[in-house]
């Protein structure tokens, strides 16, 4: 959001500078994202001054120049060569002397160098309009009243004035200050003046010739509607203050009718919109929704086929604009337009935003509308339109002010008690101080006892509804750098850091996931409800449901971060993009027994080919054990070792494994099955794992352990077991460790064979076995004994059979 500091300084006095300025906005929580000098004309007209020609004769070499010598208040007359036609003795002008940068209104900016023209000296350039960035007349130069003084410079003369454009990174719970008022009631709760608000004393009934009679069906939809006629108006181009400040925004002037609207807009943060009252069909304006299917051509000449959900303005016959969203081509201003009817509404946040979403129509009024404007300023900001239009393009107000608002929308009262604002803020504040500042925020105080009071909050604050969001706003008022450090804060938290420190797993962990060709993602917790309504392993009731929706594709926080990392894959591999490595640290919610739960997590996603397609070596598709081993080495990583894989029947996979340290679970791995990957539209295999990363970082080693490379060498060897498919490597690997740990390093698969040959429900694993003693050589006696005792227990515990 852009905010004029000069046009902000019309609702509020103070004598901050820009930069000053946007440190107090910054800490009030208004975060100032950038400063940026605009100057009314480009260039400034910076050393240009007003001189007075005193000598004007013909060229002698040249029949379209005059030779002319020209007095800016100094010592001698500049002698400049002129080509403008109407250039005479006397008349006072705009000098441009030698090295003075001008800025024309087409071309680039050049510097003005003392020249020979056909042989006469020139030391300056007597400037047109246009060469100077003020209009675009070139038949001759400004000539300018006789009693302008010489010498004076010209931006003095024309009361040029820098302006500082502030850019404020806008969070969607603060739509009030989406305006120049609405920031300069943050500005007045620091500087403590008042507000000048814009009179709209003078608005007064013409006649009542033009009398447009509004129905509103959808009062939930349209709690208030606020409207006026005016007639016999004249559409032209906006003076130059008004297009001024839109231009000092971004906004470009469109006429004067629709630049009063969107002024005021920006002014007050209310939208309006101006009909031609003349295209309104039947002369009756209807507020309702319509029939599922009706079709609507909007401004941009698209034509929409509309919600039974969507609001909209419509006459007797047919809609006019798609309410608080976008106009339609058939009634919107024209150069013609003699009358119009004035709207200004307060519609429902949530059926602006549904059908915002819906057609991907973001505009200023759809930005304010669905994140909550103010219910009382409707009829105000009709006034102050309704007699700027008066005052700008003529007419006279032809009509009662109509304004439709059955049922009031009262300011929030929330129970605010002493202690807990001294207990979240972590100060002790005097009860002055604390109405004190409310009082600068409009928030006013009844039921006042030694203990607590209501806080009255203006509708326009719907982000304060509870005493937490009142305790926030005195806070920030107050100064989150006023709040002293005391000494037990500055050594717990500045400088003693428990371990482990979570950032730094985090880090490390990216590092070593990124080193192994992972890239990270970064997904949205807000997801489509969807998925806990149709997923085979998530609770649609256990979804935390969000209030105040964007959009309902994003209406519930996630549950898994399966889904939002399926989305990625799905936007990836339709982009032909199909070997993906992907890793998240990730948050989930879940509401159980009213009580809402957040977890944290680290997830791994693998799909597609493992290697790229070479003319060297074949493509292999990713497996399970290629994300297995990716976990081990995070986990290793730690020092945890002693990981454990329990086969488990995990809903929305088609074979999964939980990963346990020291017997608690930490996480699982597998493969995602079809139904899963198909509510994001993923066909290919995808391998999933999911560490607990609250229960890691709790557990995670304090320090590492090391030990001395032994001096002794290690011996391999191999068994070739037959087993029944239901045992798998683990087991195994357990029950090798249990019968001989100390002199067995590791344990690894290198061969997995099935076939008709070994019989039915049977598999072969070719198994390394690494064997060391630190303290001496191993003998073959010693080797041979501990792997017959290992045969002989592969033999009794699991049915093994012994391949030679």
């Amino acid at each position: 959001m852009k905010i004029s500091y000069n046009w902000l300084k019309e609702y509020i006095d103070f004598n901050h500078s820009p930069e000053e300025l946007s440190e107090i906005l910054t800490q009030t929580g208004l975060e100032v994202e950038g400063v940026e000098k605009k100057e009314s004309i480009p260039g400034g007209l910076e050393g240009l001054v007003i001189g007075k020609v005193e000598e004007c004769t013909l060229h002698p070499n040249a029949d379209k120049l005059k030779l002319t010598k020209v007095n800016i208040g100094q010592e001698e007359l500049l002698p400049i060569v002129c080509g403008a036609p109407n250039v005479e003795v006397g008349q006072k002008v705009i000098v441009a002397p030698v090295n003075t940068v001008i800025h024309p209104m087409e071309g680039e900016p050049f510097k003005i160098k003392k020249a020979k023209i056909r042989g006469e000296t020139s030391q300056g350039m007597i400037c047109a309009e246009d060469e100077i960035g003020l209009g675009n007349d070139h038949d001759g130069i400004m000539v300018l009243p006789p009693e302008v003084e010489i010498g004076k410079a010209a931006k003095d003369h024309f009361e040029l004035e820098d302006d500082y454009i502030i850019e404020i990174g806008l969070t969607p719970n603060r739509a009030d200050a989406a305006s120049h008022i609405g920031t300069a009631r943050d500005v007045k709760a620091i500087v403590k003046n008042e507000l000048k608000w814009p009179s709209v004393e003078d608005f007064k009934v013409d006649d009542q010739s033009l009398t447009i009679p509004v129905t509103v069906k959808n009062e939930e939809a349209c709690p208030r509607y606020s409207a006026v006629t005016i007639s016999d108006i004249e559409v032209k181009e906006s003076p130059d203050w008004l297009k001024t400040r839109l231009r000092s925004i971004g906004l470009a002037p469109i006429n004067n009718i629709v630049d009063i609207t969107n002024f005021v807009l920006h002014e007050l943060g209310q939208p309006l919109h101006a009909f031609d009252a003349d295209k309104i069909i039947g002369k009756e304006v209807i507020v309702q929704t319509v029939d599922e299917g009706t079709t609507f051509t909007t401004l941009d000449e698209k034509e929409r086929k509309l919600s039974s959900s969507d609001l909209m303005i419509c006459n007797q016959s047919e809609g006019m604009c798609i309410a608080g969203v976008f106009g339609g081509t058939k009634s919107g201003m024209t150069d013609s337009t003699k009358n119009v009817f004035l709207e200004s509404a307060y519609f429902s946040a949530e059926y602006i935003r549904a059908t915002a979403q819906r057609y991907g129509l973001k505009t200023d009024a759809s930005f304010r509308y669905e994140r909550g404007t103010d219910p009382d300023i409707t009829v105000y900001a009709l006034k102050r339109a309704a007699l700027l239009i008066k005052e700008i393009a003529g007419g006279k107000i032809s009509s009662k002010l109509i304004d439709i608002y059955p049922k009031e929308i009262l300011p929030f009262k929330v129970k605010v008690k002493y202690k807990h604002i001294d207990r979240l803020i972590g100060k002790n504040l005097s009860k002055d101080a604390v109405h004190s500042i409310l009082d600068s925020l409009d928030i006013t105080a009844e039921e006042k006892n030694d203990e607590a009071f209501v806080a009255v909050v203006p509708p326009y604050r719907v982000d304060v509804q509870r005493e937490a969001d009142v305790i926030e706003e005195i806070l920030r008022i107050y100064g989150y750098n006023n709040i002293e450090l005391n000494e037990g804060t500055g050594s717990t938290f500045l400088s003693d850091f428990a371990y482990p420190d979570v950032d730094t797993l985090m880090f490390k962990t990216g590092e070593l996931l990124a080193s192994n060709g992972y890239f990270e993602i970064i997904s949205n917790s807000l997801t489509n409800p969807k998925y806990a309504e149709e997923s085979s392993f998530l609770e649609e009731s256990e979804s935390v449901e969000i209030y105040n929706k964007l959009s309902s594709e994003l209406g519930v926080m996630r549950q898994t971060p399966i889904y939002s990392g399926l989305e990625a894959i799905a936007h990836n591999v339709n982009r032909k993009n199909k070997n993906l490595k992907f890793f998240e640290f990730s948050k989930t919610y879940k509401s159980i027994n009213e009580k809402y739960k957040e977890k944290n997590l680290l997830c791994l996603f693998l799909t597609g080919d493992l290697n790229r397609e070479s003319w060297k070596e074949k493509t292999k598709t990713v497996q399970y054990h290629d994300l297995l081993a990716t976990v081990l080495k995070v986990l290793k990583k730690y020092s945890f070792d002693d990981v454990q894989l329990e086969q488990e029947d995990e809903p929305g996979f088609e074979y999964s494994l939980s990963l346990k340290l020291h017997n608690a679970e930490v996480g699982k791995i597998g493969s995602l099955d079809h139904s899963t990957r198909n509510l994001s539209g993923v066909e290919q295999d995808v391998f999933y794992a999911e560490l607990d990363w609250d229960k890691l970082t709790k557990i995670a080693a304090k320090s590492y352990s090391f030990e001395e490379i032994s001096k002794f060498p290690s011996v391999r060897r191999d068994l070739s077991l037959v087993l029944d498919k239901s045992v798998n490597f683990q087991q195994v690997r357990d029950l090798a460790l249990k019968q001989e740990r100390k002199l067995i390093k590791d344990i690894d698969v290198f061969d997995v064979y099935e076939g008709k040959n070994l019989g039915e429900n049977k598999k072969a694993y070719a198994i390394s076995f690494i064997l060391e003693d630190n303290s001496k050589t191993l003998t073959d006696k010693i080797i041979d004994k501990v792997m017959s005792q290992m045969m002989r227990v592969f033999e009794k515990e699991l049915g093994a059979v012994i391949r030679k």
